[in-house]
C-alpha cells in the first residue's frame, strides 16, 4: 500500500530507491538540499552525470545515478523560484513532484525521499508549498493504484514539519 509521511532526518541519509534532487535548472551544484546530495553522493561523479543530461526544464525531472548515497538513485527536479505566484509557479511545482513520481515509476522505484521543493533559497512560500506537493503525492498515488511507492518528506526544521504534518492532515 502506497504512503505519505513526513520524516526529522537529512535526505541525504535516506535509505530509498530514489531521493529527490531540489535541483536549479542547469543541473549543477547549488546551494541548500543541492549542494548536501552533490557533496554526499561525491561531487565529481554528480557533476559528471549531471553534464552528460545538460539541462533540465522546470517543472521537469531527471535521474543519475545516487553514488555515494544511500539512495541508489537521485531525481534532480527543477521547482519554481518563487515571484509572488505571477508566473505559474503553483503549477510549475506540483509538475516538478509529478515528473519525479512519475520518473521513479518509469523505473521501477518504489521508495522515494523528497525534500520541500522551492520552499528553501527559490523562496516558495511554506504552506503553499507544502500545499503542493502533499497535493501532487495523493494525486499520483490515486491515479496509479496498482503501483506501490512509499513517499517520505525529509525535513531538518521543526516548523517546517509541523506544517507539514498540517499540511498531510
Amino acid at each position: 500500500m502506497s504512503s505519505i509521511k513526513i520524516q526529522k532526518l537529512s535526505i541525504t541519509k535516506l535509505t530509498a530507491d530514489a531521493v529527490v534532487n531540489a535541483a536549479n535548472s542547469a543541473l549543477i551544484m547549488g546551494n541548500g538540499v543541492c549542494g548536501y546530495i552533490f557533496r554526499d553522493a561525491g561531487v565529481d561523479k554528480m557533476t559528471a552525470a549531471c553534464m552528460k543530461i545538460g539541462r533540465c526544464a522546470t517543472g521537469s525531472a531527471v535521474i543519475t545515478p545516487g553514488f555515494n548515497l544511500p539512495a541508489k538513485h537521485v531525481i534532480h527536479a527543477v521547482g519554481p523560484i518563487w515571484k509572488g505566484g505571477i508566473d505559474g509557479e503553483p503549477q510549475k511545482l506540483y509538475s516538478a513532484y509529478k515528473s519525479a513520481l512519475e520518473l521513479a515509476k518509469e523505473n521501477d522505484l518504489h521508495s522515494i525521499g523528497f525534500p520541500l521543493i522551492s520552499a528553501g533559497i527559490y523562496g516558495y512560500p511554506l504552506e503553499g508549498a507544502w500545499e503542493r506537493a502533499i497535493s501532487a503525492c495523493r494525486d499520483f498515488i490515486a491515479g496509479n493504484p496498482d503501483y506501490e511507492i512509499e513517499i517520505t518528506f525529509c525535513v531538518l526544521d521543526d516548523r517546517i514539519m509541523e506544517l507539514g504534518e498540517k499540511a498531510l492532515g
